[in-house]
This record gives C-alpha cells, sequence and structure tokens, in this order.
C-alpha cells in the first residue's frame, strides 16, 4: 500500500517526493522499517521514523513526526489506496484536500465550497451541504504551521471525535483564521483498513492490472485470472484463481486457492483455500479453510 502511494504521488505532483516520514505504532518491528526503507531506496527518498507510543488520533499521530514537519509536504494514512490524474495544481494554497464526490456524505466528513476556495469542513452532516467527502489525503505548503495548530489543540486538550486529537480540527481553526484551502478530486477511492475492505481492494486492482500480473513461475496448474504471481512466486501442481494474490517468495503445491491474499514467503500445500489471508512466511497444509493468519504461523 505504501509504495503504491509513493508511486501514484510521483507520477501526479509537480513536484517528485524526496523524504518519507514514517509515523509508527510501538508494535511495529525492524522487519516493517526495511521494507519503508527498501521502497525509499527504490523512489531516492530519504526514510525517516518516529513513533507514536500511544493512539491519540489523527493530529497526534501528526504531531509525533516533530521536527521534520517543516516544508512542504503531503499527509497520508497508509490503509487507503486512490487514483488520480496528473497535474494536480498546488499553486495559491495553503491547504490541498482531496476528496471524493459521495452519493450520500452524511458518513463522512466533507468540505464546503465556494467557488475554488474550501469556506467549512463538516463531520458528517445531517443535510447534504456538500458531497465532497474528505478522504484522510492533505497537501500542506508549510508543515510547521500545521504543527503549530496541532500543539494548540493538545496544549489546550481539544479533543474531538472518540476523546482524540482530529487533524481535521487543526484545519477547522486553520481555515477559521484565513488559510487558503483547496480541493482535488480522486477517481477511485479504495479502503484497506479492515481484511474485508483489503479483499475487495485487492480484487479491484487484479482486475485493473490483469496485463502484468505474471512475474512469478507456474509449472502445471490451472490459472483462473485474474491471479498475481510475485517475482521468485512458485504455483506447482494447483488450480489457482479467480482473485489471488500470490506475493513475492510465496509457494502453492498441490492445492487449489481462490479468492484469496498470500503474502511474501507463505506457502500452501495440499490445501483448499477460500477467502484466506496468509500471512508471510506463514504455512498451511491440508484440509479445506478459510483463514485469516498472521506472519510466522502454521497451520496443518
Amino acid at each position: 500500500m505504501v509504495e503504491r502511494i509513493v508511486d501514484t504521488f510521483n507520477r501526479v505532483l509537480p513536484r517528485a517526493l524526496d523524504e518519507g516520514v514514517f509515523v509508527l505504532g510501538p508494535d511495529f518491528g525492524e522487519d516493517i522499517r526495511a521494507q519503508l526503507r527498501d521502497i525509499c531506496r527504490r523512489h531516492q527518498m530519504q526514510a525517516h521514523f518516529t513513533v507514536q507510543p500511544v493512539a491519540e488520533g489523527t493530529a497526534h499521530a501528526v504531531y509525533c513526526a516533530g521536527d521534520h514537519l517543516k516544508g512542504e509536504g503531503i499527509v497520508v494514512f497508509a490503509d487507503t489506496l486512490f487514483e488520480m490524474d496528473p497535474g494536480v495544481d498546488l499553486e495559491g494554497a495553503d491547504v490541498v484536500m482531496w476528496v471524493k464526490t459521495v452519493e450520500d456524505p452524511r458518513r463522512f466528513g466533507v468540505a464546503v465550497r465556494e467557488g475554488e476556495r474550501v469556506v467549512a469542513l463538516v463531520e458528517k452532516p445531517a443535510e447534504p451541504i456538500s458531497h465532497e467527502a474528505l478522504i484522510g489525503i492533505y497537501y500542506v505548503r508549510e508543515l510547521a504551521v500545521l504543527r503549530r495548530y496541532i500543539q494548540q489543540l493538545i496544549e489546550e486538550d481539544v479533543r474531538g471525535h472518540g476523546g482524540e486529537f482530529q487533524l481535521t480540527d487543526a484545519f477547522d481553526r486553520m481555515l477559521k483564521d484565513g488559510l487558503v484551502f483547496k480541493t482535488a478530486t480522486v477517481n477511485a477511492w479504495l479502503d484497506c483498513g479492515t481484511i474485508e475492505a483489503l479483499m475487495d481492494t485487492t480484487r479491484y486492482l487484479l482486475h485493473k492490472e490483469r496485463d502484468t500480473l505474471r512475474l512469478g513461475t507456474v509449472e502445471n496448474s490451472v490459472i483462473h485470472e485474474p491471479v498475481y504471481v510475485g517475482p521468485g512466486a512458485r504455483v506447482v501442481d494447483a488450480v489457482v484463481g479467480p482473485n489471488v494474490s500470490i506475493e513475492a517468495g510465496a509457494e502453492v503445491r498441490r492445492s487449489v486457492v481462490r479468492d484469496s491474499i498470500l503474502f511474501a514467503h507463505a506457502r500452501v500445500e495440499g490445501a483448499v483455500l477460500a477467502d484466506a489471508l496468509i500471512g508471510q512466511y506463514a504455512e498451511v497444509r491440508g484440509h479445506p479453510q478459510r483463514l485469516n493468519i498472521g506472519d510466522h504461523s502454521t497451520v496443518q
């Protein structure tokens, strides 16, 4: 998800990203940091890491980036994917908020515009005052300014939904103080925040990118497209698909697998799987199952 986010912004923004500041939870290990460093290395970016020790809201998470909050930047949460057209206009705005037009705005925070300029932010409006739902992606011309407004919230203990410090509250203060807010649109907004949403998004991407899916090895097997076989992955004596993602180094042998995701270096042998999520280096052997297992697990 992070690599797709970086790819998208490097494709559509007028300037390429040169740094990645990752705010992690306290339980994220070195393996995650190594993967994020690799992403930054591939995109000529410098990687930085900070930790949010306690989950106290979106504004607090951003605030944990500390001294890295300076200059222009993009604030984005890594549980969503999106598609947008190149040529995003960042000029003349202190903040650009990406939005998606929705039929029922009552479930979302929305941006209310007069012309190109945002004049109000409304959380879950009872009346359809705007159909432009905020999707949690923001360009900020000067991150140090955002940091000051978040610091105000924390010092004054101004908590929003869930008793947490909310990023939209900081933006609302900036807006009321006269900073210029504009919107940009996305063509697709793909949630990855739950297992069900991740599965749905994977199906969408498999169908959209079906011409670029075969990078690994398939031997004596039947493939019901779309199926992604990542670099170094192997499918041997198996029936796979539709809607299966087999990530780098994973292996499927003598099995039937559909509507599933096998993360890097997972191994499935002698099994029948559907609607399964198999973590990195996890192993599944035998018996028809519907599974969601984490990294380095074994089921047999």
